[in-house]
């Protein structure tokens, strides 16, 4: 067994929260138990790009200007991966939307596609403890676990738990400075999407300044409730 939860009902979640607040982790926690898909925008955008799609090739256009992918070009990414096998089972929308704009075109989305957003779960935390998390958190450069200096670190120093790598790398912008102009600009432009989702009905908030396992419990439960 592989400890995967084999589910019948599409299951289709908004992670919520601002950085640090561990949407990149759990989600990857909810992929592993319920076989639902990480949909990463980051990491969608690059593997267009690379594959050469259409959209792929419109990123990459903007992209070379420096400008930011438009919120057009991000939809179509995500009709066309959603349209893959995989996803039918359900995803797990980490980092999309950000704004009430992004919400609006992902309903429309989900509708085209005979979906819905099953449960947007908002990660709460306190702004102040962000900069400790956030400046002490690091990854292991071949599968992407995450861990920290004081609150995650690897079982043998050094070696990556999940796949024994020794390679880690941090994002350079992972400071205070940087660390408060992105909470600044959640708390501006992402934090509308907590009223957003609540006029909808499918809101759910979690306090995420506790411990990893215990969030991670917190989320199986509204999951598990919802494919009930």
């Amino acid at each position: 067994m592989d400890g995967s939860i084999t589910t019948q009902t599409t299951v289709n979640l908004v992670l919520l929260g601002p950085p640090g607040a561990g949407k990149g982790t759990q989600a990857r926690k909810l992929q592993d138990r319920f076989g639902l898909v990480q949909l990463s925008t980051g990491d969608l955008l690059r593997a267009a790009v690379a594959a050469g799609t259409e959209a792929g090739k419109a990123a990459k256009a903007v992209m070379e200007r420096g400008d930011l992918v438009s919120d057009d070009i991000v939809i179509a990414i995500l009709r066309d991966r959603l349209a893959d096998p995989d996803c039918a089972g359900g995803v797990i929308f980490d980092g999309f939307p950000r704004t009430t704009v992004q919400a609006e075109a992902l309903d429309a989305l989900m509708a085209e596609t005979g979906r819905a957003i099953t449960a947007a779960i908002s990660l709460e935390v306190d702004d102040a403890a962000m900069v400790t998390r956030i400046s002490g958190r690091f990854t292991c450069a071949g599968c992407g676990e995450g861990y920290h200096d004081s609150f995650k670190t690897p079982v043998v120093d050094g070696t990556c738990d999940s796949c024994g790598g020794t390679a880690f790398k941090r994002r350079a912008d992972d400071n205070a400075e940087t660390v408060g102009q992105r909470l600044r600009a959640y708390h501006a432009q992402t934090a509308p999407l907590i009223d957003f989702y609540a006029a909808t009905g499918v809101l759910t908030t979690i306090d995420a300044m506790q411990d990893i396992d215990r969030v991670e419990t917190d989320l199986t439960a509204i999951v598990a409730k919802a494919l009930a």
